[in-house]
């Protein structure tokens, strides 16, 4: 079964008819089954589903960090299906973004140097408005010159966020972005990333189990068992939490 959900004109991301397959005869796995679907430009997805739903690798496949195992992914105009190293890693450098749980900033650097970092393996330098503009929507101008030992988990994911942003990405895959941090720092962070697309156009697509972070999101897409199986548009806490507890109860019902 193939599921096809937000089909828009102007898509930063797409996958059509992905499958993603690991290992062989009794110990395959499918992680993803024909799933298409496409992420618009300047909007903020969530996706969400049970454990070993699919969502982490379809984010992955989308991002060019996994290979599928059938079908296509695009960012942009660029088919990331089928490019070779040296193709991923200028996709990722100019077009991507990333946003994980673990913060990944370099500890021997400064903020700034952090965020910074890559637009100078780029070897590009900032566009200073938009640099501001970043610093500002963050609230970090006072912590630039700190290294991430010196700064708070949320302050520390604020940087990571600032990184990803500051080279003007087609976009953003955030996993798990609030995943370390106490619901207050996730709290900011969430609301820099709504404010991010609401106000200067980024396209955001994050994973969560958190109905809460999803919340935040323009949309919620929801898998399982390696298909997407159902949406919703202008999401709450309430009816994300009510449509992951159905899930919960077909993944039970289909064991």
């Amino acid at each position: 079964m193939t599921a096809t959900v937000g089909r828009q004109a102007q898509a930063a991301a797409r996958a059509s008819e992905v499958w993603k397959v690991y290992g062989s005869g009794e110990a395959q796995v499918i992680a993803l089954r024909g799933v298409s679907c496409e992420f618009e430009q300047g909007r903020f997805t969530a996706i969400m589903g049970p454990s070993g739903s699919g969502k982490s690798t379809l984010m992955h496949c989308l991002a060019g960090l996994d290979s599928v195992t059938r079908g296509t992914v695009s960012i942009g105009e660029t088919t990331v299906t089928g490019l070779g190293d040296a193709g991923l890693t200028k996709l990722r450098r100019e077009q991507v973004g990333f946003i994980f749980q673990q913060f990944n900033l370099l500890p021997t650097l400064t903020a700034k140097e952090n965020i910074l970092l890559p637009l100078s393996i780029a070897g590009r330098k900032p566009d200073p408005g938009w640099f501001d503009t970043v610093i500002e929507t963050v609230g970090l101008r006072e912590r630039l010159g700190h290294r991430p030992a010196q700064l708070s988990g949320g302050q520390q994911q604020r940087v990571a966020c600032a990184r990803a942003l500051v080279s003007r990405p087609q976009v953003i895959f955030a996993d798990e972005p609030t995943g370390n941090l106490d619901s207050r720092a996730g709290a900011e962070v969430l609301k820099f990333l709504r404010n991010s697309v609401r106000e200067h156009g980024q396209t955001i697509v994050m994973v969560t189990h958190d109905p809460t972070a999803a919340a935040y999101a323009d949309r919620v897409v929801f898998l399982a068992d390696g298909q997407i199986v159902s949406e919703l548009i202008e999401p709450t806490a309430e009816t994300v939490l009510d449509t992951m507890k159905k899930l919960d109860t077909q993944v039970e019902v289909g064991d």
